[in-house]
Formats: structure tokens, sequence, C-alpha cells
């Protein structure tokens, strides 16, 4: 146990974040450099090291918390990072992008606040990096095998680093122009600097896993060549359809998916342009859709100067305290949450559904109309009344996805079965119906969190790993709870 009495005598501290209107004039991470170590070391003495760790099932990935809080206590890095690795590839996304529901189930937040997981994490991976901790890890022998990972997200990156490492020929495809999926260009720069990225790749590279880019299997590849060059396959191409907004309007010009905006910012920052191809300058914004893809919208409009931006969400406000009768500890609860792009400024609205657009002479977006909605019996009731007309220049759909992008081919030219949510079908091992090919994170489980997807990315290349070889000894997957995992 790191302090027997930390819990008691150590109040939560988290992570500083820069002021609002210092980084609202640039794209860098949003929390103050080194603001973590000074007082990360207490923080984790106030791990309990409980009798059952339930900060264990918390974490799809299994993350051995309570070993490395005592190790961060106790100032020793290079075995705290040891135990960081053990369980996960990429800790510095999790550390910056995760939700942290292994916090949600820690005992000591039944009744005091939990301890600050997801912060310990992220400074022991940074100490690693800066220490030199983080070393390519080659495997000792070669197996003859060959992969292909179709997708460059935090799936694919977890089954091709695992599958290198145990000694196969990987060779990663990715549609973009750069590695990393929604990594590169859906999470925004202020979120993630993309540097942490780029050295997890050129780790990758040293180790032997090979990336190529601007190749989109199904189009510029097709599955049966694929199939006759590698002896398995893994789709981890993501869930990348975007629900769109049927209603009258829509076809304005102003109405944008968020992952069409999104990526453009990210190309700015990247270097590809001056000033991005869409932009909320001097514009008033709407962001459709209340969940993290929407806050990175707001945090993106912010800083490209958009002269308002409304988040709408169509369900009601969330509690700001845990519901202990429909979310008990140590569930995941849905609670109210202020994001860092929400400090910034902008209007959130809650319980509203838009009815339609309205635009110019020009076919430009112009306003927007909603009304307040209730739910009742499970449907959604207007209420009387209550219509509003608000302005609107740029609107992004950020309303989630619906599943695997099948225009390419992909799902077709493999014969791959779906299942009743439009994903990837598999198994327990994350076998689809077809000999050698297996499928991980979105593509399978459907949209879903960051940690997830390395969970799955891991799993998967052990389910990979025994189809090659017969057995594995890389760590066992994780166990096939979600309702994902059928075929």
């Amino acid at each position: 146990m790191a302090d027997p009495k930390g819990f008691l005598t150590t109040t939560r501290q988290t992570a500083c974040s820069r002021p609002v209107e210092e980084r609202l004039k640039d794209w860098n991470e949003v929390y103050v450099p080194g603001s973590l170590l000074p007082i990360i070391s207490k923080q984790a003495g106030r791990c309990m090291d409980c009798g059952i760790p339930f900060c264990h099932n918390g974490c799809p990935l299994g993350n051995l918390i309570p070993e490395w809080n005592d190790y961060a206590y106790r100032e020793d890095w290079g075995a705290a990072s040891e135990r960081l690795h053990a369980t996960n590839n990429f800790p510095e996304f999790t550390g910056r992008l995760c939700p942290a529901p292994c916090e949600s189930a820690c005992v000591l937040g039944i009744n005091q606040p939990a301890v600050t997981i997801k912060n310990v994490e992220v400074s022991i991976i940074d100490k690693a990096w800066d220490n030199g901790g983080v070393v390519p890890q080659a495997p000792e022998r070669l197996s003859g095998k060959t992969v292909a990972v179709i997708g460059s997200g935090p799936a694919g990156l977890a089954a091709a680093q695992q599958l290198t490492r145990a000694g196969h020929t990987v060779v990663v495809y990715e549609r973009a122009d750069r590695i990393g999926g929604l990594l590169r260009y859906g999470i925004p720069e202020f979120k993630m600097e993309k540097r942490h990225i780029n050295r997890r790749i050129e780790q990758m590279r040293a180790e032997g896993t090979k990336f190529r880019t601007g190749i989109e299997v199904g189009r510029d590849i097709t599955a049966s060549d694929l199939r006759k060059r590698f002896d398995a396959v893994v789709v981890a191409a993501g869930a990348t359809v975007s629900r769109d907004l049927p209603v009258p309007g829509r076809d304005l010009k102003g109405i944008h998916f968020a992952m069409e905006y999104l990526p453009l910012a990210n190309k700015v920052q990247e270097g590809d342009f001056v000033t991005p191809p869409l932009t909320a300058e001097g514009k008033h914004v709407v962001v459709i859709g209340g969940g993290d893809t929407g806050a990175d919208c707001v945090g993106t409009a912010h800083r490209q100067g958009a002269l308002s931006v409304t988040q709408l969400e169509i369900m009601p406000r969330p509690n700001e305290e845990r519901d202990t009768v429909g979310q008990p500890w140590p569930t995941f609860p849905m609670l109210y949450k202020v994001t860092s792009a929400h400090e910034e400024g902008g209007e959130r609205v809650y319980s509203v559904s838009t009815t339609h657009f309205e635009g110019d002479e020009d076919g430009n977006v112009q306003a927007l109309h909603l009304v307040e909605v209730d739910f009742v019996d499970g449907k959604l009731v207007p209420r009387e009344g209550t219509e509003r007309r608000i302005p609107a220049q740029l609107v992004t759909l950020a309303m989630g996805f619906t599943g695997t992008d099948q225009a390419n081919g992909l799902v077709e030219q493999f014969g791959l079965d779906l299942d009743g949510r439009g994903n990837v079908a598999r198994d327990a091992s994350y076998a689809t119906n077809v000999e050698g090919v297996f499928v991980a994170g979105d593509a399978g489980r459907g949209q879903s969190l960051i940690v997830w997807a390395i969970a799955e990315g891991r799993s998967a290349a052990r389910g990979v790993d025994r189809y090659l070889t017969g057995s594995s000894t890389l760590p066992y997957p994780v166990k096939p709870t979600d309702r994902a995992l059928t075929v």
C-alpha cells in the first residue's frame, strides 16, 4: 500500500489548466506543462490498495492501477511505467482522452472524491518518455507469418504492435495521408498534441511494423489481394458512418458532419493549410450533439474565432451527482460534465430537437429552428409553444456514428457478416465468419471509448496469434461481456 493514511489526509487535486484567454490563442494542450509532477506522488498515495480493486473491473484494459499507484507514490517511475505498459500499449493516449471509468469504480469514490487515476497514468508515461524509458521492443525471432491490419486508429495500432512483438510481419493500411485514424484527425490538438502519436509510430517502426498510408482497402487494393498476400487480416476500420439529421433544409450549404469539420482544423496544425477550407471564423456556430465529439467542435470553433457557439442536446441535462438508484457505484454514471471546451464559453441547451434549417437566397444556412422535447413512454414529444429560431451560419452534426463504412466495398469484398447494429459480427476470439479475418475496435463493437479500442486491439491480436501458431503468449483477451461479441 502506498500511504496508509493518504486517502484520509490528502485531498483530491487535479492538473492545472492554462487560463482560457491564453489557450484560446493557440492549439497547444490546455493543461499547464509539468503541473502534475509536484503533486502526483501524494495523489497516488490516496490509493487505498483495496482488497477488491474495482478500478480493475472499471477499466476495459484491466490496468494494474493499485500497483502503479504504489510505484508512483514512491517515485519509482521505471517500475510504474513497466506496470502501466503491462496492460496498455498507449497510456499517453488514454491518460489524455479516456473518460476514466476506472475513477467511477474507485472504492474511495463511494463517499469521497476518487483517486486521480487518469492524472497519475499520464504523469507516469510522460516521465517515462522524458527519462528515455520507452524503447522499441523488437521480437527475438520472426514467425514467418504475415498480418495485414486495416485502420491505424487505437485498435489497429494496438493489434499491430502486439502482433509485431509476437514475431509476425505486420503491415498497417491507412486510407488517410497520415497514421493515427481518429487520434490524428478526430481529436483536436488542444486535447492531445500529435507529437504523442508520432513518437509511438517511430517506436513501432523500430520494432518492425510497416505502415502504408493513402491506401483504402476495397478501392485501392481489394480484399482478395490482401488475403493472397497475408496469412491473416485484422479489420480495425472503425465505425465511421456519421449519423445524419434528415430534416428540411439539411442540404443547405454550411451544414457538415463533425468529421468533415474537425480533420480540416487538424490539417492546419499539420501544415497542410494556412487556414482551414471550413472555418467558424466570424460565424454563429451550432453544434448538434452533446457528447465529446460535440465538445471538440465547440473548442475548435472558439479557437477559430466564432461569433457565438451553441451546443444542442436532445437528452435532458444529466445530474451533477451520481444517481445511486439508477446508476449505482461502481457503474460508469452519466453525469453533467464541463470539459475544457465548455469552460471557454458558449451555450449548452438540453432537451431540444431540430425541426428544420433556414437558408438565404444563395442556399447558405442562416438559422436553425428547434423545439423543446420530453420523453414520454420512450418517445420524443414536442412541448407546445416552445419553438424558437437561433442564428446559424455553420452547423456541425456530432450525433455519433451508425456503423462501419460499406461504401468502399471492404465488407462486401471480404464477405463479412454484420450484426443487427451494422457492425462486423465476430466471436469471442474476435474472428469473423471469414477464415483468417478478425475484427477489433469500433468496426466490431460499435462507437465506443479509446480504452475499449486498445483493449480490443490487444485481444484480437491474441486471437490472430493463436490462429497462426496454435497458441499464444500474448495477454488474455478482455472478457466477452459486451453485446457486440456475437456472431
